[in-house]
């Protein structure tokens, strides 16, 4: 079996695509709307929520546009330190919303303080905080975030992307009081792309209430609707569905901390393994990714040749990402990955390097 190590997508167990092979229901009918109100309320505890998730036919970026439509009117800090939160920021933009960007360097994290000077600053509706910075393998302090914004300005939303990290590593929605929280089904849950998935709380609900303009297809209004009365507006990815309702069943049988605690020690093995061969971590040391591996190309690895390299044995790495190619290389280790799949990357990494 080929082992893919690069941030999403990732490999999908055989079983999966097994359970996912079955006949296609009607998305309105009975049996199929009970297999996808199931998955969704699976999904409540992956998110630590006892609110609703929304399980979407898009990508992340969807839910970060879904966010921006109908929880913002006019004003959004956006906090950026990497492509992705960079990304959420144009999605407000390009919306006509007024968003302000709070920077940090790529690879460092936004830090309490900093957003703390900036909500004294000025009153916003929304703060935007992407979770793992898919781009430098930087995660962010969410929590003591969530903290700040709670104390500074407790009726601002917070909304939180979680697309590489949520299912890799313990996000509390409810306990940390983030009001909006995405994901995507390519990342840590190990699906096949295709499905974002949100966490939305009644707050989020009642102020989408008084947003105009919010579209259609990403209303949550429209999606709450019928997320009461069957299950979405519009046609159900329902192949995926079956996919995310049978994974879900396999990741709480391996049981949520020990799945942390396995992507937490699969991560550290790379670091510990590139600080060896004299190449640091990206990303600020205090802050490191879980899940994907961000990793400085101080030995001016040909990254291309060892992609070729690794796919005579099965496996691939991604390069670094936007203006970081080449600089960086990353390792993601999410999802079906195993220590073991792990130990033989990294060997034969050293076997190229040779």
């Amino acid at each position: 079996m080929s082992r893919m190590f690069v941030p999403g997508p990732v490999d999908v167990a055989p079983e999966v695509f097994a359970a996912m092979s079955k006949p296609v229901l009607p998305h309105r009918s009975k049996e199929y709307e009970a297999i996808y109100q199931r998955a969704a309320k699976k999904c409540e505890d992956l998110f630590y929520t006892k609110y609703r998730v929304f399980i979407g036919t898009h990508s992340g970026s969807g839910m970060q546009e879904t966010g921006i439509r109908n929880l913002v009117q006019k004003d959004v800090l956006c906090c950026v330190n990497g492509a992705f939160s960079d990304r959420w920021y144009e999605v407000a933009t390009s919306n006509g919303k007024q968003a302000d960007k709070l920077e940090a360097e790529w690879g460092k994290a936004i830090e309490p303080e900093q957003l703390r000077e900036a909500l004294k600053k000025k009153h916003y509706e929304a703060v935007t905080i992407v979770h793992n910075e898919t781009s430098t393998g930087c995660e962010s302090p969410v929590k003591e975030l969530c903290a700040v914004v709670k104390e500074v300005s407790p009726d601002t939303l917070i909304m939180v992307d979680a697309v590489s990290s949520l299912a890799g590593t313990k996000i509390e929605m409810d306990a940390w009081g983030i009001d909006f929280l995405l994901t995507s089904s390519q990342k840590c849950i190990a699906l096949p792309p295709g499905l974002s998935l949100a966490g939305t709380n009644d707050r989020a609900l009642e102020k989408a209430k008084t947003v105009e303009n919010r579209g259609w297809y990403f209303d949550l209004l429209i999606m709450e609707e019928y997320r009461i009365k069957n299950s979405t507006a519009m046609t159900s990815a329902v192949t995926l569905v079956y996919g995310l309702d049978f994974q879900l069943d396999r990741i709480f049988a391996e049981g949520l901390d020990k799945r942390f605690a396995r992507h937490a020690a699969m991560s550290k093995r790379v670091y510990d393994w590139s600080l060896e061969r004299g190449m640091e971590p990206f990303a600020d040391p205090k802050r490191l990714s879980k899940t994907v591996a961000t990793i400085k190309n101080t030995r001016e690895l040909d990254i291309s040749k060892l992609n070729a390299f690794l796919l005579e044995r099965n496996m691939r790495i991604a390069n670094g990402y936007g203006s970081l190619k080449n600089k960086t290389f990353r390792i993601a280790t999410m999802g079906e990955t195993q220590m073991e799949d792990v130990e033989k990357l990294l060997s034969s990494i050293d076997d190229f390097m040779k």
